[in-house]
């Protein structure tokens, strides 16, 4: 299986740390299409062989992502209610690091339901979201300011229209990135200077799957601990905080924007990534505890959440709402008061 190749920077370069030496660690997606997978030799990351081109993305994740992985156009009941919830989880992470009123925005929000929180919370929130069908959900059913669009799309500091941001979140989005390292300086300008940027993503140095069913199309990128403290650092990100360890299954890391960039490569983290590749086969994955006791716990639950998603949703909706209405009449009210004025 494994084969050592040496490209040129035109055919393929690392994009965390520009190496040219990669060695092909997979042939084939979880769903055994042909999907050649690599590991630089240098640092450790793990990427597609052949990165798709930017357009090919862009309309991948306008018009196919969402029904291709998720089977589904618009958000079902069960989908809004993991989303709510999980939502929730990084809100009260997060809380202790911001300050009063500061602001978030969430690059691929999704349902929205991240921006909606935050904003419940008393953060002012918005997002963007390239697929259509989600983020016509987010604006029209969780009254979420959630507009269609990309990061390359946002305006950063040098535009004279830039709004910049306290607190950008990319909640399983960097590993969908064309060039993560462009987008994490891209987000750099877009934040203000002492602005934070949370990041959640699958851990590779955890294997959140048996090896043949870890890689597909969506995720272009794969990180483990190393490669993406490697990689925030040489954007100009310092961590704050691990939400997660190196054994959960996602990585959960607060950074902070600094004005300097550094790349320092771990010698030993390609090592590191191909121990935990190689850790596991498919017999002592599977009857890992780790694996058994949270599989279990989400099959019992999937009955349960067939019986409360829709009443669960509902009340969510209707809050919204309330929170939608309460916030126009408060504008409104102000609106008259300048006007007596």
């Amino acid at each position: 299986m494994a084969e050592s190749s040496k490209t040129n920077a035109e055919s393929k370069c690392c994009d965390l740390c520009d190496g040219a030496e990669f060695e092909l660690i997979a042939r084939h997606d979880r769903r055994g299409k042909e999907l050649l997978t690599g590991v630089c030799k240098q640092c450790g990351l793990v990427s597609h062989w052949n990165i798709p081109s930017e357009v090919d993305l862009q309309d991948f994740y306008a018009t196919r992502y969402r029904r291709e992985y998720h089977g589904e156009l618009t958000p079902s009941a069960r989908r809004v209610m993991r989303a709510w919830r999980n939502a929730k989880r990084i809100q009260r992470q997060l809380e202790p690091s911001l300050k009063p009123g500061s602001d978030i925005f969430d690059v691929g929000a999704g349902i929205g339901c991240a921006a909606k929180v935050f904003d419940l919370a008393g953060h002012p929130a918005s997002g963007i979201e390239p697929n259509f069908g989600f983020q016509d959900f987010s604006k029209k059913q969780l009254h979420a300011c959630v507009e269609s669009g990309d990061l390359w799309d946002v305006p950063t500091q040098a535009a004279h229209d830039a709004v910049l941001h306290d607190t950008v979140l990319l909640i399983h989005v960097i590993e969908h990135f064309r060039s993560p390292r462009q987008a994490l300086r891209h987000i750099h300008r877009i934040l203000n200077p002492d602005g934070q940027l949370y990041v959640e993503c699958p851990n590779l140095g955890a294997p959140f799957a048996t090896r043949p069913k870890l890689f597909h199309f969506a995720h272009i990128h794969n990180f483990t601990p190393s490669t993406l403290q490697m990689l925030a650092r040489r954007c100009g990100f310092e961590v704050v905080y691990w939400f997660s360890t190196p054994d959960d299954p996602n990585l959960q890391v607060l950074l902070k924007r600094v004005d300097s960039e550094l790349l320092e490569i771990n010698p030993d983290s390609c090592r590191q990534t191909m121990a935990a590749l190689e850790r596991f086969g498919p017999w002592s994955y599977h009857l890992r505890w780790r694996y058994l006791v949270p599989r279990l716990a989400k099959l019992s639950s999937y009955a349960l959440e067939h019986l409360i998603a829709g009443p669960y949703v509902t009340r969510i909706l209707r809050h919204c709402a309330a929170a939608e209405a309460a916030s126009k009449k408060a504008a409104s009210g102000s609106a008259k008061q300048r006007s007596a004025a």
